[in-house]
């Protein structure tokens, strides 16, 4: 006899359903970077002193536990600037530092559950297990290096280190670029062309994408971006004032060459940007596949408007609101960037 349980049948979740499931990993991944910026610009980022991967997902519990974890603050650097900060001043800046952490738990997450069950249902295939392994392992290692950048602020510096901080954006960038790019064959298909002159400069351009985020870093990890807020000189001189006094490693540790460098990688960016969409509806106009159209356009579009958002920021002199949205729109633009790569390699219909 056949029961109501026994004629319940489960349809195997496609290769869309993985994709789709990959895009909101990246979507997570850029609230994630959007989160990190808004402790970083709080000054949040060490808050909590300790790592416990898996016990540091409960917060402080009582009132002991809120003392406990504001005596382990009180004896690092960063607290002598905030020396007569109150137990609810330090909830405050705990609480950023606390959400982002359990976000990339949540994300971790996230990535495992859904993951077993494509794995058991077939709708992720044995061949491509390893590389959603690496994945996750490279989210994992995020983490570590996140703990790494929190430990350079912990003995001597009164803030984390930019070079660490420009280390963990960059892996939490590469990884977004990762889930991208194979969300992209889940959806889009596997089945592409030979790298071509097109696809490589669309590469090169991620790559100038990625390099303004890192030098974007280096402005945050230098609150560089509070030094000049006049545009488009820098309070009236085309360089900063005495942009050289570490030799050449100013370039990463003075905080208005950092803003300078900064500024001139956004104009090189808008400018590539421009020039290749222009190339590729005129002398590659044959090749081009809606698809990849739309995606040249994308990139445009995001680049102006970063351009915009950029400059505001810098005139504002850094809101909150404005510095975190000018972060996620880079993010933004270098998944668009991605995207017009993997579209300038797919086969025309």
């Amino acid at each position: 006899m056949m029961t109501a349980a026994s004629t319940i049948s489960f349809e195997r979740p496609g290769r869309n359903a993985v994709g789709l499931w990959l895009l909101i990993l990246a979507g997570l991944i850029i609230a994630m970077l959007a989160l990190g910026g808004l402790t970083r610009l709080t000054g949040s980022g060490l808050s909590i002193t300790e790592w416990k991967p898996i016990l540091g997902t409960i917060p402080p519990l009582g009132h002991e536990g809120w003392m406990d974890a504001f005596r382990k603050y009180q004896h690092i650097p960063q607290y002598r600037q905030h020396v007569g900060m109150t137990l609810e001043g330090f909830k405050a800046i705990f609480w950023w530092e606390w959400a982002h952490r359990f976000l990339g738990r949540a994300i971790g997450f996230v990535f495992l559950v859904p993951f077993a069950w494509f794995a058991v249902t077939g709708a992720i295939q044995r061949e491509d297990w390893p590389r959603m392994l690496l994945l996750f392992v490279l989210g994992g290692l995020q983490g570590f290096v996140g703990w790494w950048m929190v430990e350079s602020g912990l003995e001597v510096r009164v803030a984390v280190s930019q070079y660490r901080l420009a280390i963990h954006l960059g892996f939490a960038v590469l990884l977004l670029g990762a889930l991208l790019w194979v969300a992209l064959e889940y959806l889009r298909g596997r089945e592409r062309i030979a790298a071509n002159t097109a696809s490589r400069w669309a590469l090169v351009f991620a790559g100038l994408v990625f390099l303004q985020m890192m030098l974007g870093a280096l402005v945050a990890g230098l609150h560089a971006g509070l030094k000049y807020n006049t545009w488009p000189s820098m309070d009236g001189s085309l360089l900063p004032e005495n942009p050289f006094t570490a030799g050449w490693l100013s370039i990463f540790e003075n905080p208005g060459l950092a803003q300078f460098d900064h500024r001139i990688a956004a104009y090189g960016v808008a400018a590539f940007a421009w020039v290749f969409w222009s190339w590729l509806r005129t002398r590659n106009k044959a090749a081009l596949t809606p698809m990849a159209r739309r995606a040249s356009t994308t990139v445009v579009a995001i680049t102006a408007l970063q351009i915009v958002i950029g400059i505001e920021t810098l005139l504002y002199q850094v809101p909150l609101a404005l510095a975190a949205l000018h972060q996620v729109i880079a993010a933004l633009l270098f998944s668009a960037a991605i995207w017009l790569v993997f579209e300038l390699r797919q086969k025309p219909n």
